[in-house]
């Protein structure tokens, strides 16, 4: 699936805004303008002015939207969930070379908030997916102790895991080990059945 740069790229804090959310075994990602800050800056999120309370309540509000196109049972859901994203964050399109990027479109409007810069981005991100007739590409993680958002953007759409090298090792790793361990127990069973058999044959014997 060929997908432009810098949808990619939105796509990608998309899925990362997404698993910030608190799980059982993971606090909130977004807990305080700190780690607000500390998201912008590893995202690279351009034309960020000063943060304050009210960004960290937008940002988590827009998370939560993005989780529920993720959760989406068809494209239609889907489409009016975004719909409803790009509609508030009141979309800008413009074309925009900064910081080295080749041209490229930003949908947010100039002196937009964090959180309608990244909706109203995003959003598109999503639109495009659902266009493309590949909504179901937006998956979580099929490991059953790991709900981690991601975009299969394999050729097939196989992948089922968020990141194969960890969910996707340890299930097959334990996997292997539940086989390994009915096969032992099954080959227990049938030496206890053929030594029983062999005693019963020398009873018969006697």
């Amino acid at each position: 699936m060929q997908i432009p740069h810098d949808t990619r790229r939105a796509l990608d804090v998309v899925v990362a805004l997404v698993n910030t959310a608190a799980e059982p075994d993971q606090p909130d990602g977004l807990s305080d303008l700190s780690s607000l800050r500390g998201f912008v800056q590893e995202y690279a999120i351009s034309d960020v002015g000063e943060l304050g309370v009210r960004d960290l309540a937008g940002v988590r509000t827009v998370r939560g939207k993005f989780a529920q196109v993720f959760a989406a049972p068809n494209s239609r859901a889907a489409s009016a969930l975004i719909n409803e994203l790009v509609a508030t964050a009141g979309t800008t399109p413009q074309l925009t070379d900064h910081d080295g990027y080749d041209w490229h479109v930003h949908y947010f409007a100039p002196g937009a908030s964090v959180g309608d810069h990244l909706a109203a981005d995003g959003g598109m991100a999503l639109a495009f997916i659902v266009v493309s007739g590949e909504e179901e590409r937006l998956r979580r993680c099929e490991a059953p102790d790991c709900r981690r958002a991601f975009v299969d953007l394999s050729r097939n759409r196989s992948r089922r895991y968020c990141d194969s090298r960890t969910c996707g090792n340890r299930l097959h790793v334990a996997a292997y080990r539940a086989r390994r361990k009915e096969a032992d127990a099954h080959g227990s069973e049938q030496e206890e059945i053929v030594d029983g058999g062999e005693q019963q044959q020398g009873a018969d014997h006697r």
